[in-house]
């Protein structure tokens, strides 16, 4: 898994992306879909890596902490080749979202160009631990509405990339978001996915512009019920946990 040229590969995948039409669509969405990211070759050895215990700091069961039914591990520092070029290479489009959705927000400070810089940050801060992760699903199981939120600092856009293929490998087991506006009724969206394609979405809220001008709407994210199979996911986010 830590061959250079499929980490070339990768970031070449991600140059690809249309990223003017990202934006746009998590403004309008609060969601934007890619292309392939990785090959079908590159999402089954990710898949495979799941059984080596030596490439992950830790392990989680849903049901034991009342998050779904399922499983998955934490990757641990060095990440997979293609694991870290992709988060290197995607970080660089999705700040200046993340910036101007600060600005949109009113918040204070900003995030810096680059990964490295921003992961600096996060280690002064005592979030150090990895946070990109492997996720496992067998028939019957599911994933609660949740937040990926790791410590105070947090980077407000994250990814999901589908390992397995949809009608081969599994049925059911939909990527669900689900955006709460204030005083309104929640809205919920099914994400459709194939093999290797990536969502891009918010960690715990967007602007939204309204008549008065924007405001912080609530998302969350989950899997619906597997209704037959398997099916793997890797999780990109881009802040450490403490």
């Amino acid at each position: 898994m830590r061959r250079q040229p499929e980490a070339a590969t990768a970031a070449g995948r991600v140059a690809a992306v249309d990223w003017r039409q990202a934006a746009s669509s998590l403004d309008e969405r609060g969601y934007a879909t890619t292309v392939a990211l990785l090959t079908s070759e590159q999402c089954r050895g990710l898949a495979s890596l799941y059984d080596r215990e030596e490439a992950f700091r830790s392990r989680v069961v849903m049901q034991r902490h009342g998050f779904g039914r399922g499983e998955y591990k934490y990757l641990r520092y060095p990440l997979p080749a293609v694991i870290e070029a992709l988060r290197q290479a995607i970080y660089p489009h999705l700040a200046p979202i993340a910036n101007r959705w600060r600005e949109q927000l009113r918040e204070q400070d900003r995030f810096p160009p680059t990964l490295g810089s921003y992961l600096k940050e996060c280690h002064k801060a005592g979030q150090e631990r990895p946070t990109p992760l492997i996720l496992k699903y067998e028939t019957g199981d599911y994933n609660c509405l949740h937040q990926d939120l790791y410590g105070p600092l947090v980077f407000p856009l994250q990814l999901t990339v589908l390992l397995s293929a949809a009608g081969d490998d599994f049925t059911g087991g939909e990527f669900l978001l689900v955006e709460q506006r204030p005083r309104a009724q929640s809205r919920g969206e099914v994400v459709p996915l194939r093999q290797g394609e990536a969502v891009i979405f918010p960690v715990h809220h967007r602007p939204v512009q309204g008549t008065r001008g924007s405001y912080r709407v609530t998302m969350r994210h989950g899997v619906s019920r597997l209704r037959s199979g398997r099916r793997f996911t890797l999780g990109i986010i881009f802040h450490d946990a403490a």
